[in-house]
């Protein structure tokens, strides 16, 4: 009788031991399994919600951004930048600056490398009298429509609708009102006749008693040709960390001698509170990455305890087996080394059994690893669960891992007694009466 037949008949006679030596390599190979399978799950599940966090936040910055195009034109113009001399105060009061400076100072500003200021907007402003309406005050504003930067693409440049043709002018509300005019009518300005281009909606500022013209004419009428006194111009308000300190520190190595004053103020903190939104999205994302991360750091280190000791307390198990069965059989070894069982085949039979009931615990643990790692993988915590293909359950690396550990702890908790069993003396054994 070959070894294989004596040791699959052993396994046979010996069924509760050999249960109880399967069941332990089982319960080792699942730990390692079902750690290796939780450890994945809950892996794949944090990467779904945290995907599904990214898509939500991506989703908010894109909602954003498009809010900050759409503020910018609503805002207009957000920043003024006028001369270094002029008194703020005047500029509130009065509704015009009284301080100068030249027209070129826009050319200067466009053509220099600023990516913080788009869209200047060069303007001639002052309160005159309106002698043709019996001396009815107006405020006069003269512009030639905004300028882009050299370097942008002049496609991307926006109509923000401040462009007055030569020889025409655009009225306010309550100047409409007053001259009942409607586009296309000649009004007559200063001495000057001027067609009307458009008339303003009410807007409850200033701007429903001021007249806008061409800047060459309103300079020729002021008598300021080359000159201005105010430059209007965009912040970008898409530029992450921009603050009007360095806008003023950009446009002040530009224009030396001018000053920069941030205006819609409730349109920009509208802004920078959506701004902070975004931010805050963008942190609380980056707090659960973290979270998930420690998360799964605390498994991977509960895991690195569990499946060794669990592995350990197996192989103690059989090997207190392995010892028994030698003990209670010690009349038997003694029988089979005196009808000339030799050393090498007693100690084959005895590993052949330990390997057999290895590879049949391992592929039990880890059927069974899979399972319990599927179940306490999932974290409802997370909501929803991880679908995985039969490929990605059934992988062919852990299957080797667990059926080599199984065959290692299984054969080495076996060596020891395996060698006491081959080594028996059989003269011993049979004068002992085979105790």
């Amino acid at each position: 009788m070959n070894i294989w037949k004596m040791t699959l008949r052993e396994i046979a006679f010996r069924k509760p031991a050999s249960l109880l030596a399967l069941a332990a390599v089982a319960v080792a190979v699942a730990a390692l399994v079902g750690s290796l399978m939780a450890l994945d799950v809950h892996r794949r599940q944090s990467d779904q919600v945290l995907e599904a966090h990214e898509e939500r936040v991506d989703a908010l910055m894109a909602e954003l951004r498009d809010e900050m195009r759409k503020a910018s034109l609503k805002l207009s113009y957000n920043l003024l930048i006028v001369p270094q001399g002029q008194h703020l105060r005047d500029w509130y009061t009065e509704g015009y600056g009284r301080q100068y400076m030249p027209e070129e100072y826009v050319d200067r500003l466009s053509s220099s490398n600023l990516m913080t200021v788009q869209h200047l907007l060069p303007t001639l402003q002052q309160r005159v009298e309106w002698p043709e309406q019996e001396g009815r005050t107006i405020l006069l504003i003269g512009t030639r429509g905004y300028v882009p930067h050299l370097h942008q693409d002049p496609k991307k440049t926006l109509d923000l609708g401040h462009m007055v043709p030569a020889g025409t002018v655009v009225l306010g509300y309550q100047l409409q009102q007053l001259l009942s005019a409607k586009e296309g009518d000649t009004v007559r300005l200063l001495g000057r006749d001027f067609a009307v281009h458009r008339c303003h909606e009410e807007r409850g500022s200033r701007d429903d008693i001021t007249a806008w013209i061409a800047l060459d004419e309103a300079q020729e009428l002021l008598g300021r040709r080359g000159q201005i006194n105010a430059i209007l111009a965009l912040k970008c308000m898409s530029c992450q960390g921009v603050g009007l300190h360095s806008v003023r520190g950009e446009v002040g190595r530009v224009l030396p001698d001018t000053q920069v004053v941030e205006m819609g103020s409730r349109v920009l903190a509208r802004y920078e509170s959506r701004l902070r939104v975004g931010e805050e999205a963008k942190a609380a994302l980056e707090q659960e990455r973290q979270h998930h991360a420690s998360m799964q750091a605390r498994r991977e280190a509960t895991a690195g305890v569990i499946s060794p000791t669990l592995i350990l307390a197996a192989a103690v198990w059989l090997a207190l087996l392995a010892f028994r069965d030698v003990r209670l059989r010690r009349g038997e070894y003694g029988i089979l080394r005196a009808i000339g069982v030799g050393t090498g085949r007693l100690l084959g039979m005895f590993l052949s059994k330990a390997a057999i009931v290895g590879l049949a615990g391992g592929a039990l643990g880890y059927v069974g690893g899979i399972v319990v790692g599927l179940h306490f993988g999932r974290d409802a915590g997370l909501g929803g669960g991880s679908s995985m293909t039969p490929a990605e359950l059934l992988r062919p690396d852990w299957a080797a891992l667990a059926l080599t550990v199984a065959l290692l702890v299984s054969i080495l908790a076996a060596w020891v007694p395996a060698l006491l069993a081959a080594r028996t003396d059989p003269a011993m054994i049979l004068r002992e009466g085979g105790r």
